[in-house]
Parts: structure tokens; C-alpha cells; sequence
């Protein structure tokens, strides 16, 4: 069979079927568990733009240090230079950080897995991580904490003595059950504070609220 060969590159390898199945089921997953867990009860669409492109460079980027032999010292500095990037903007939650821990981790399997794995248990190790996530956010913690940020004027009740008056305040202006506040950045220029205002789904009226985006000069 003659191949094909460009700049000494094959056009085409066999391995790509391969690649393609594996794309695909780890889009698939990614999908279940971003677009039909994660977002009907989180909100987040800003993350939704990170879980999806997060998981698929990192699937991609796995594929290669898997096909191309790599120097330990050069593969310890590509993470290394992974390891220091963070993105400028509002502290992640716990929550959110084990959404993209679990983002990346079906990358890496779906990526890395070899013949000596079966498709049986590949589907086994996909499925077992949506259906616990699935268990874990509708039918164990049936209790959703919301979250809003709002910019805040009254920084005089963002004291610790104020609590009380602040939670009540709160619950006037926005109607909502407030169930804790934790106090981001403050500026006292302007006499603001941004907060972070948490509260029980299950408690509030139908109430809906469009998130802020960051501020971009901060």
C-alpha cells in the first residue's frame, strides 16, 4: 500500500479511527456532565466556555505527549509552565474547582487509555462519573446553595458586629432567605464591597437574577 508522505509526515495513519472514537466518547461525557448536570443547577455560562475548552486542549494535548516521545526534562517543564498559569479573575469555588478536576481527569482517561483497557471498562469508568456526580447533586445533596455577587454601598454593615443588620438589609432589597455573605474585594474609593450572597433555592420565591460579569479593571 503506498502512503502518502508530506514534509516526511504520513497524510493519514490508521490510528486516527482511534482518535476519533475516543474524541468522541470523551465529548459525549463532557457534555452529559457539563451541560446537563452542571449547568441547570449551577447557572455559570462563563464556565461552561472553560470546562469545554479546558478538557479538550488538555484531551488533545495528552494525545500528543502520548504519541511523541518527550524528554522527561522538557515534559516536567511543559506542566511546570501549566502548573504556574491561573486565570485573573474571581476566586473558584470548591464546587466548581472538583467540576474541573473531574473535566480533566476524563480527559486524561480518554485520552491515555490503550488496548489493554476494554471498551467495557471504558464506558464503565465514564458512566460511573456522571452517575455519581448525577447522584450526588439531584438525589444526596437535594439542597442547592445558590450564589449571586453583587456590588455592595453599605460597607458599614459588612463588619463583623453587623452581621444581623447586613442579613437583614439583604433580605429587604433582594428578597431573598440569606443563608451567609462572604465579603470579596473593597473599594474605598468608591465605599463599595463586593459580595458574595448565599442562599436555599428551596426557600425563595420564583426569583431570577442575572450575574455580573467581572470587572475587567480589576
Amino acid at each position: 500500500m503506498l502512503t502518502i508522505r508530506l514534509f516526511g509526515m504520513r497524510l493519514f495513519h490508521e490510528d486516527m479511527w482511534e482518535l476519533l472514537f475516543k474524541f468522541a466518547l470523551d465529548a459525549a461525557v463532557l457534555f452529559v456532565l457539563i451541560r446537563m448536570i452542571y449547568y441547570p443547577i449551577h447557572r455559570k455560562k462563563d464556565y461552561l466556555f472553560t470546562y469545554f475548552l479546558f478538557n479538550i486542549l488538555i484531551f488533545f494535548l495528552c494525545i500528543l505527549l502520548n504519541n511523541v516521545k518527550l524528554s522527561i526534562g522538557f515534559a516536567f517543564g511543559l506542566f511546570a509552565i501549566f502548573g504556574i498559569l491561573r486565570y485573573r479573575t474571581e476566586q473558584i469555588s470548591i464546587k466548581d474547582m472538583t467540576y474541573l478536576f473531574a473535566v480533566i481527569t476524563l480527559a486524561v482517561i480518554n485520552s491515555l487509555v490503550s488496548k489493554k483497557v476494554s471498551i467495557a471498562e471504558l464506558f464503565f469508568t465514564d458512566g460511573m462519573i456522571l452517575l455519581v456526580t448525577y447522584a450526588l447533586e439531584h438525589l444526596w445533596l437535594t439542597r442547592h446553595e445558590a450564589m449571586r455577587q453583587i456590588i455592595y454601598e453599605r460597607i458599614d454593615l459588612i463588619k463583623p458586629e453587623n452581621r444581623d443588620a447586613l442579613m437583614k438589609d439583604l433580605h429587604e432589597r433582594l428578597g431573598l432567605t440569606v443563608s451567609r455573605v462572604e465579603v470579596g474585594r473593597i473599594d474605598l474609593l468608591r465605599d463599595t464591597a463586593q459580595l458574595r450572597v448565599f442562599y436555599f433555592d428551596d426557600e425563595q420565591g420564583h426569583r431570577t437574577f442575572t450575574e455580573l460579569p467581572p470587572d475587567d479593571n480589576d
